[in-house]
């Protein structure tokens, strides 16, 4: 198998809902988006995921993942990262939903055997990390030998797909209208990409609507996901 074949195989592997990252158990503040009525997801779908990838993903999480890639490994570097990220994320749901997020994935990645997952974790649980999500993605997928350009692939879609199953779960849209929408992400996705990554000291994250949503989330009586 040729080693292009083989990253392209790596690569769907993580960005595959079958790959057990945990991911599907969370809807960052759309569960409480769709029960406060706040929005019609069903007219409003493109707005409100285009918003999340250009003023959430392309400007926060992004900048976080390349920093984290770049880090290849060292513990140090990636706390600093999950110092940064929990300063950065105002919503305590948001900030723990990013760590259990986190820590699922590297813990699927630690039992893979894949390189550093371990003495990260260990870092995590002695209390010298924290494992934000998308600086555990960097770190990961870095070390399966992926390139920078498709960790962020990988880091888009796995955003855009979170949004739109917790939306489908919801039963506020159905599976054809996600699939239509992610199709026209995806176009915008590959102009993000194409834009200079952010630095770390440029990243900022500005979703009004879907923070407060998720502030409320915690209040709810009958909540099917964690944030």
């Amino acid at each position: 198998m040729s080693a292009d074949a083989h990253g392209l195989l790596k690569a769907l592997q993580q960005a595959d809902s079958f790959f057990p990252s945990g991911a599907t158990a969370f809807s960052w503040g759309v569960e409480a988006l769709v029960a406060d009525g706040c929005a019609n997801l069903r007219a409003q779908l493109n707005a409100v995921l285009l918003a999340q990838l250009e003023q959430r993903w392309s400007t926060f999480d992004r900048g976080v993942l390349v920093c984290a890639f770049d880090a290849d490994g060292d513990i140090r570097m990636l706390a600093q990262l999950d110092t940064e990220v929990e300063a950065m994320l105002l919503p305590s749901e948001l900030r723990e939903g990013s760590r259990r997020a986190g820590a699922s994935l590297l813990d699927v990645h630690q039992r893979l055997g894949t390189r550093g997952a371990a003495d990260y974790q260990s870092a995590i649980r002695a209390g010298l990390a924290l494992g934000h999500l998308p600086v555990v993605q960097g770190c990961v997928w870095r070390a399966l030998g992926l390139g920078r350009l498709e960790a962020q692939a990988i880091s888009a879609h796995a955003f855009c797909v979170s949004l739109l199953g917790a939306a489908v779960r919801l039963g506020a849209i159905g599976h054809i209208q996600s699939q239509r929408a992610l199709s026209a992400a995806q176009e915008r996705v590959a102009e993000l990409l194409s834009q200079p990554v952010p630095a770390l000291d440029a990243c900022y994250s500005f979703t009004p609507e879907l923070d407060i949503a998720a502030m409320r989330h915690e209040t709810q009586t009958a909540r099917l996901f964690v944030n």
